[in-house]
Order: C-alpha cells, then structure tokens, then sequence
C-alpha cells in the first residue's frame, strides 16, 4: 500500500477508522512559514463527525498534535508531522462484519486486496475517517497560498439527491459576500430555501433508514495565471488525482463539465477582452479557469458527486465470505444520512493542496 502524494511538497497519511489513532507527514514546507493552529482548528472542526444534526453520532474532537516541524510557530523546514487520536471508536458494532460483506463498501474489494489482514472495523484505512489529515494538512496549504497569492477557497452545496441550489457566475461573484453567505451554515448554499428543502430530504432519508448523495462545488478565486502544464501534470490531473482519493467520490467535472459536450464550440469557448484599463477580461467561465492544463486567471471551478453513505440500516442482500452463501445484513452503528455537508471542507483541501503543489516554487 501507497499513501503518498506529492513532488515539491509530499504528504502521506497513515491510521484505520478504529486505530489508535490517524494522521500524516508533509515534508517540502519551507522553514519560516508562519501557521495559524486556530484556523487549521476551525477547518478541523467543519469536517469532524458530530458536528451537525445530519452527521454520524460518534463523537471525536479531532484534535490534533503537531510532534515535529512546527517551532514558536513557525514552520522548521523538517517534515510536519501530526497525529489525531481516536477517542470514541466502537469496535463492536463491526465484531460480525469480518465476513459479511458490507455493501457499497471496500469490505469485499479490500478483503481481496489484502489477503483477509485488513483492518474491516470502520473500514480501516478506507474510511472517511482517514480524510482529516487531508484537512489538516488542507488547511496549511490554504494558509500559504492566502499570505502568499491572496487566494481564496470556497465551496458549497450544488445539490442534494435532486434538489439544486441555484446557479453562480463566478467571473462576478463578490468574494466578501459570497464568504458571508457560506460561512456558518449546516447546509451551504446561496438560496435558502433551497436550503431547507435539502435538510428535508436528509431528514427523510434518515427516517427511512436510507441515505442521499449529492455534488459539491469548489471554487478558487485570485489563482494567477501561467500555472500547471499539459498532460499528466496538468492542474485538472492533480485535482482529479487527489478528489477521486476521497472515498465516496463517484464523479468529476471542471467549469460546466458535462453540460460543455451539448454545447457549440462558440458557446463553449471563453472569449477574452481587454478592459478599459487594459486588464484582462473574460465573458465566460466554461472551463472552469484551466486551459491546456494551465490556470487561465480565471476562478478555477470544480464539482465532485458524491455516492449516498453505503452504510444503511435496511436490511440488504449481501454475502458471506467465510461459508461462500448469500445473506442479509442490516447495518448497525452510527452513521451519516449524508456526507456531503462534512466533505465540503475535504474537497477545498484537495483544491488547496493541488494550488500549493504548483505554485510553491
């Protein structure tokens, strides 16, 4: 197994849903770079489970401690290293599970992979438990490209199940506003009532004891232009990279994405002009900020799917492995209804992380 990612700064997470405890390494950060921990804790407590009426009941802080490369606040140029304990892990709940295949999880596929040693209770390392240290570490990243390029991250919720929020034109958005309506919201989005609607729906399929799905998009405002190269190390390539690592991504798409396919080329294309004080314009926002694989000075855009949580409480058809015979299993523990409105703080993260990758020099 691989857990790494990265070239200028690597970063590799370790921990399972049920261990000890989770975390990671990023080495490449240039000494001297100065972190602020109530930030990177605020980002923390967005994704943490508990957090929010919708979410898993199960309680973990996601505290975390720094155990190298962090000195009187500063970063050392050492690798930053940090570990987040868990503390309200039930094991019991997954004691039946080694056999009996979960479905919508890796429990069979990981099962195969590893021999039967994998660590089943949670789902181990291919939880979303695993995607804090990707916070953490998202959170440093937004830091050093905020003091460094002004950029700024957001996201918000595009749609839940078929419910949708309402369209956003991101060439003039104001960014002050726009942090505004986000911020401190269980379910961000720009039109309210769409709002509550999703929470509807969240909350029925919890009464059901089923669960919805739903897309996030993520957008970056400020990237300078002249970022990122064609191919295999172009800007969509690292992004991609790093969301379809999260677990429960199902989908992908930058600017208008698949909508741009029913569209003619003279719609499609981003026509640019000059300003009257000759600065460089554009009439649309289609490719979501990224040409040839290089940040055009546009918003770089994205929107992720995400699959309905696979953990339900209604009974399923499923398998046992050990006696090779088909069965039934109904889910027990504690789950969300929906991850979506825990993985926004994931997939800016993955935004952030991708930007730092490129234009740290």
């Amino acid at each position: 197994m691989s857990s790494n990612w990265g070239n200028k700064v690597r970063f590799s997470l370790f921990g399972e849903s049920h261990g000890a405890a989770i975390g990671g390494v990023i080495d490449g950060l240039p000494p001297g770079i100065e972190l602020d921990l109530e930030l990177v804790k605020k980002e923390m407590d967005r994704r943490k489970p508990g957090s929010d009426p919708y979410s898993t009941k199960r309680k973990e802080d996601d505290s975390f401690e720094i155990i190298s490369g962090f000195f009187n606040g500063y970063t050392t140029g050492t690798p930053l290293a940090f570990i987040i304990r868990n503390k309200d892990n039930r094991s019991k709940d997954y004691s039946k599970l080694k056999d009996v295949m979960r479905p919508g999880h890796a429990d069979h596929t990981g099962s195969i992979r590893y021999l039967g040693f994998n660590d089943y209770r949670g789902g181990g390392h291919f939880s979303g438990r695993i995607t804090a240290p990707l916070v953490f570490y998202g959170a440093v990243a937004k830091q050093i490209l905020y003091d460094n390029y002004d950029i700024r991250i957001f996201s918000r919720i595009k749609s839940i199940s078929q419910v949708t929020d309402k369209d956003l034109d991101h060439l003039s958005a104001d960014i002050e506003d726009l942090s505004k309506t986000l911020s401190n919201k269980k379910i961000p989005v720009l039109d309210s009532e769409q709002g509550k609607k999703m929470e509807e729906v969240i909350e029925d399929a919890k009464n059901s004891m089923d669960s919805v799905g739903g897309v996030i998009e993520c957008m970056a405002f400020n990237v300078p232009a002249g970022y990122g190269m064609p191919f295999f190390e172009s800007l969509e390539s690292k992004i991609a990279h790093l969301i379809f690592s999260v677990p429960a991504t199902k989908g992908l798409e930058f600017g208008k994405g698949f909508d741009i396919s029913k569209m003619k080329g003279s719609k499609a294309n981003d026509s640019f002009y000059y300003d009257k004080e000759n600065r460089l314009k554009a009439r649309s926002n289609n490719n979501g900020g990224i040409l040839g694989g290089i940040t055009n000075g546009l918003p770089v855009v994205f929107s992720a799917a995400i699959k309905p949580t696979a953990s339900i409480s209604k009974e399923q058809d499923t398998i046992d492995i050990k006696n090779r015979q088909n069965t039934k299993l109904t889910v027990t523990g504690r789950h969300d209804p929906c991850i979506v409105p825990r993985a926004l703080p994931v997939m800016e993260s993955c935004m952030a992380i991708a930007l730092l990758e490129l234009l740290l020099v």
